[in-house]
């Protein structure tokens, strides 16, 4: 499984627009016009409306106009790129303006374009189809800045990243969550023995087990042998059985070059519902953590829940 798979992605969806002006004539329009793009249409009436739906949906591109009930297109603009989760939108102005200052201003503020009305309705499409691209290679480009170079997991970066997302998440809509941390026993005496390329076979194959897991599964490489993986809407049963699997797993494989080589590796499992409410991402990763090591305490190759160890 490609961890790219885990999250929405522009290359995985149909592109959205969100359209934002105050004639529904124009929302019409568009929507007539475009409708042979293989893009998803959305429309707003207002400046408010706008920023709300951007930050639901996440398009790819705003047509954005100037002049709107209650705050204008600047204000939105400005609004959108305060905003973490709307700041990387791709803003085109659509606006009757022929102020040469207010196209300057636009720009200035951002935007990625500036088309005047009326327009022709080729340059329009143009122009979106454009900053589709623009937009899908910058989300491409990000990914691969959040993958791990030996692996192809997620990195620490994303792990912290998504931990808090999912963590705020299940928080808001009092669902479950567990998270699990895993290290190869004795990685080091590996490497002494046989190499460090066999201990990135190593890494490598343990990669894969994990990715092998359910498709809601979110495996990263937490750093040097240590893995997490988080897994949305689990109870902690159901994150041990997942751990189970995993460890079984691994200490069953057998090596081509080394046939007679045994490999294990030890878990640590926590969830939401051992922990209070004023709990952060940090302290339920802290609860993994001392899981783990105690599962390492009690003899290695093992899962162990909330620092109480499970017969391997």
């Amino acid at each position: 499984m490609n961890p790219a798979a885990l999250t929405p992605d522009a290359r995985s969806r149909v592109p959205r627009i969100l359209a934002v002006d105050d004639s529904e004539l124009m929302h019409r329009l568009l929507r007539t016009r475009l409708q042979l793009e293989q893009v998803e249409i959305h429309c707003a009436l207002t400046g408010e409306q706008g920023l709300r739906m951007a930050a639901e949906l996440q398009p790819e591109v705003m047509l954005l106009d100037i002049d709107l009930e209650g705050i204008d297109g600047f204000e939105v603009l400005q609004r959108l790129k305060e905003d973490p989760r709307t700041r990387d939108i791709a803003v085109i102005f659509i606006s009757a303006s022929c102020e040469t200052m207010d196209r300057v201003r636009c720009l200035d503020l951002g935007a990625v374009d500036f088309i005047p009305k009326p327009f022709e309705m080729a340059e329009l499409k143009a122009r979106v189809r454009s900053a589709i691209r623009v937009q899908q290679l910058l989300r491409m480009l990000s990914q691969r800045a959040q993958l791990d170079g030996l692996t192809a997991l997620w990195n620490r970066a994303y792990f912290d990243q998504r931990l808090a997302a999912e963590f705020g998440e299940s928080r808001r809509h009092n669902r479950p969550l567990s998270l699990v941390l895993c290290d190869i026993d004795h990685f080091k005496n590996v490497n002494d023995r046989f190499g460090h390329p066999f201990g990135d076979e190593v890494l490598a194959l343990f990669s894969t087990i994990l990715t092998g897991g359910r498709a809601s599964d979110i495996p990263c490489r937490y750093g040097g042998e240590e893995f997490g993986v988080i897994l949305p809407a689990t109870m902690i049963g159901e994150a041990i059985e997942v751990s189970e699997r995993f460890r079984r797993a691994f200490e069953e494989h057998q090596w081509r070059r080394h046939p007679e080589l045994v490999l294990t590796a030890s878990f640590g499992v926590a969830d939401l519902t051992s922990m209070p409410i004023s709990t952060s991402p940090a302290d339920l990763l802290a609860l993994a953590d001392a899981a783990l090591y105690a599962a390492k305490r009690g003899g290695r190759n093992r899962v162990s829940v909330n620092s109480l160890p499970l017969a391997a």
